[in-house]
């Protein structure tokens, strides 16, 4: 097939509709969950939970009754979906576990090379958890500071992170954060486990997350950016070397968006599951999205397609930030119309909204804001709360009455 040729709506769509937001909220169930997460290959997880953590702000855009909990179930009850790394922390399907075998055998090299220490200590950790069951750092009384990334660690936690790393381990629960391990022969089937990598070469491994990691967002150009993050050997001619692989396979489709100079790349799957609906006019509805949304993994394309210029601003010292610290995109069809910096208060059952912050040349504004509020009616369910509190600097702020007066009932 020759190049497709779009406009940038046409681009919008196409990945609006790949990430089950054109519209948003027709998923349902764990099944929507699981059927996203293969769509997708992985969420990204992030332990900050304002309003949820990032992989369950993820799922509530997607799915109109998700709740925490399932994907709790998902993860540590029916071993459906685990905690690795793909795009940094991430979420994905049981049975990828194969696919990072190599991953995993790198990081045993890389953790026992970096901690020496670990090699005493391992044995021990073994024993702990065969006689006393699942386990965390704060079970175990290896003290000694051992260097690790990101900064110096306890032996105790450096000990299961690498057992977690290259797989012995997984996580059981968390509490929390903190997380709780167990061996992974004891929740994962044998045969899995025991299953070769499908990736015979460096080559074929770099194809196949390449692959993924495009479908993970639904439209990528060829560019260097976050979008490759994780995936070893993405430089650009590895890179470039990839892609012209993956279009002789006919696994990639080219697609020149007008507009944009850089070559974009949709898989030739989500072509043939797409292309005779993603065109369509979708009923304009709202979705609040997580800071480490998959539709924002590349913001530098997001700004070219979408004209909206996100910066997660959690790590910058506040007199750096335009913004505030948690602030969420708000969708809107297909544009983003505004940021919100919504907390949860817990105790009082409010979704307190602390700022607002409308995009310019929002049209329609009557309309998006009777949308939106049954979008945060969507959102309030997720949370488990009855009422929005408006934040009393932004309460004297004009055009959120729409906001303020939203509530549900106890049992709503």
């Amino acid at each position: 097939m020759n190049k497709l040729q779009w406009t940038k709506e046409e681009a919008r769509r196409f990945i609006l509709a790949h990430q089950g937001l054109w519209p948003p909220a027709r998923l349902a169930g764990k099944n929507g969950i699981l059927e996203y997460i293969r769509r997708v290959g992985c969420i990204q997880f992030d332990p900050l939970d304002m309003v949820g953590r990032n992989p369950e702000l993820v799922l509530q855009a997607r799915l109109a009754d998700f709740r925490p909990e399932m994907l709790g179930e998902l993860l540590y009850q029916e071993r459906k979906l685990l905690d690795g790394w793909d795009k940094m922390m991430s979420i994905y399907s049981v049975t990828d576990w194969p696919f990072f075998r190599r991953q995993r055998e790198a990081d045993r090299e890389k953790c026992l090379k970096r901690c020496p220490e670990l090699v005493e200590v391992l044995p021990l950790v073994r024993r702990a958890i065969t006689e006393r069951g699942p386990l965390s750092s704060l079970d175990l009384d290896y003290n000694e500071s051992v260097d690790w990334p990101w900064a110096p660690t306890r032996l105790s936690r450096a000990a299961l992170e690498s057992m977690y790393f290259w797989g012995e381990l997984i996580i059981h629960h968390k509490v929390h954060t903190r997380k709780v391990y167990d061996f992974a022969s004891r929740h994962l089937p044998g045969e899995l486990l025991a299953a070769a990598d499908p990736n015979r070469t460096s080559e074929q491994y770099r194809d196949w997350h390449l692959l993924r990691r495009i479908g993970g967002i639904g439209l990528v150009w060829n560019k260097s950016g976050d979008a490759w993050l994780g995936i070893p050997g993405t430089q650009a001619a590895e890179r470039n070397a990839a892609i012209s692989r993956l279009l002789r396979k006919k696994q990639l489709l080219e697609v020149a968006v007008a507009g944009i100079a850089t070559p974009c790349f949709i898989r030739t799957e989500d072509w043939q599951r797409l292309e005779g609906t993603f065109r369509l006019d979708s009923p304009g509805q709202g979705a609040i999205l997580a800071p480490l949304d998959n539709l924002l993994w590349e913001r530098r394309l997001l700004k070219e397609l979408f004209e909206f210029d996100y910066r997660w601003e959690v790590y910058k010292p506040v007199a750096e930030r335009l913004y505030g610290y948690y602030v969420l995109p708000v969708l809107h069809g297909e544009r983003f119309v505004a940021r919100c910096e919504p907390v949860r208060d817990k105790s009082e059952r409010l979704l307190v909204m602390k700022n607002w912050w409308w995009e310019p040349e929002v049209t329609d504004l009557e309309q998006v804001k009777k949308d939106l509020a049954e979008c945060f009616k969507r959102f309030m369910q997720y949370l488990d709360v009855v009422a929005v509190r408006i934040d009393e600097e932004l309460s004297e702020r004009e055009g959120l009455e729409w906001l303020a007066g939203l509530k549900l009932s106890q049992n709503q």
